[in-house]
């Protein structure tokens, strides 16, 4: 244990401050009232953010909604999947994964998730063959499964895959931005993620007819669609194709992005690189000092993932149920609130509070992991110092329950 630091336990729920350069353009759009997207002949924030993110990832479109979710929703509708296609999902991913399943007319299939957070890849081959539509990938707190082996199973059967890419932008696989690797990848400006606008979500594809198809049930009315972007280097005729063959045959979901949202999230994305290496570092050094002590274990990633982490998830070891008790008491009370996923009632994360679904399935290694891994945020903001008042809270904690019971 370091020695004692005099610093106030941080306030792990507050984000990095909107940087000065969007006071401006929010002024700006404040003055116009131009917040619709569609408002401007050409260049709205929406659209020049869509533009500097598909730049960023090294895709060629991407399309700005109001959320992750509806990123995630559109996505399995852009797929032309049959009512009540099958589509398999993670046991562990937040609610809103198997919900925007539901919305999309769609059946969730549970798979089972290791000790590591990552897939059971055994299971998941297995239920690849159980009539499975599609598959969404949840890389769920920033941890990457075994792409590889997914997307080679997913290409042998013709299945297309979606990222969950909600926690990981900024995370890489053999170099590749994750949202990338998949036909299409949704990610989050919700405000604990990388790029904070409150809410917010995009998705990005290389396919010119699923972006078509999104934009539209997006609410891209009429031919509102024509203010979308051509992929640098294109004349713009096979994304104009794609539009005209999809125009007034699809719905719409009005799921748009204001321009005031965008204003608040482009200025950030210079931030981002530093962001990313600044939580890299935060967590590995927390990580460090969680593993020194007999009762913890941070799982390490794997061989090919460069991940990009706000928080920090572990696994209590050699803790019966009292004891966890216990030690998440013992840690509230000391002012770091641990979430342990499993042990709630109405936690999002543990598939078995998703009671929307019908015939629930029993995934025991999925459960026997929620039920004593933790979750702890890291905003990239913490210095050295605030992070060893949150490591010193999680290891006194540990280290006095435990000597609790062997008194």
């Amino acid at each position: 244990m370091s020695q004692a630091n005099p610093l106030q336990v941080p306030n792990v729920h507050q984000g990095e401050p909107i940087p000065d350069s969007a006071r401006e353009a929010i002024e700006a759009l404040m003055q116009s009232g131009d917040l619709f997207r569609y408002t401007a002949p050409q260049d709205a924030p929406v659209s020049l953010l869509e533009s500097e993110f598909a730049a960023l990832l090294g895709s060629k479109y991407a399309l700005a909604v109001s959320s992750c979710s509806a990123a995630l929703f559109l996505a399995l509708k852009a797929l032309d999947l049959p009512r009540d296609a099958r589509v398999l999902i993670p046991g562990f991913t937040f609610a809103a994964v198997p919900s925007s399943v539901v919305h999309a007319d769609c059946v969730p299939v549970l798979c089972e998730v290791g000790e590591n957070y990552r897939i059971n890849m055994a299971d998941f081959e297995a239920r690849l063959d159980e009539d499975i539509a599609a598959v969404i990938i949840s890389h769920m707190r920033g941890h990457t499964s075994d792409m590889d082996a997914i997307m080679a199973l997913c290409q042998a059967r013709d299945i297309p895959v979606v990222e969950d890419a909600a926690h990981s932008l900024g995370t890489t696989w053999h170099g590749r931005n994750i949202g990338t690797l998949g036909q299409i990848g949704c990610f989050s400006f919700q405000s604990y993620k990388m790029l904070n606008a409150g809410e917010g979500g995009i998705l990005v594809t290389d396919d010119a007819d699923i972006v078509a198809r999104a934009v539209i049930m997006s609410g891209a009315y009429e031919h509102n669609w024509q203010k979308h972007k051509p992929a640098p280097g294109d004349n713009g005729t096979e994304l104009e194709e794609a539009f005209a063959r999809w125009q007034n045959l699809l719905p719409l979901y009005n799921l748009r992005m204001s321009n005031l949202s965008a204003a608040v999230i482009r200025p950030q994305i210079p931030e981002l690189a530093r962001r990313v290496a600044d939580g890299r570092k935060n967590h590995d050094y927390v990580a460090a000092r969680l593993n020194a002590h007999a009762n913890f274990h941070v799982p390490a990633p794997l061989a090919s993932e460069e991940r990009a982490p706000d928080s920090i998830q572990f696994n209590l070891v050699d803790m019966d149920d009292a004891q966890i008790e216990a030690f998440a008491a013992a840690t509230a009370a000391k002012g770091v609130k641990v979430q342990i996923f499993g042990r709630s009632s109405d936690n999002a994360r543990a598939f078995w509070n998703w009671q929307f679904l019908k015939d629930l399935p029993e995934l025991p290694e999925t459960r026997a992991m929620l039920m004593k891994a933790c979750d702890v945020r890291l905003p990239v903001r913490l210095t050295q110092g605030e992070l060893d008042v949150i490591a010193d809270i999680l290891l006194s904690a540990a280290t006095e329950t435990m000597a609790r019971v062997a008194a």
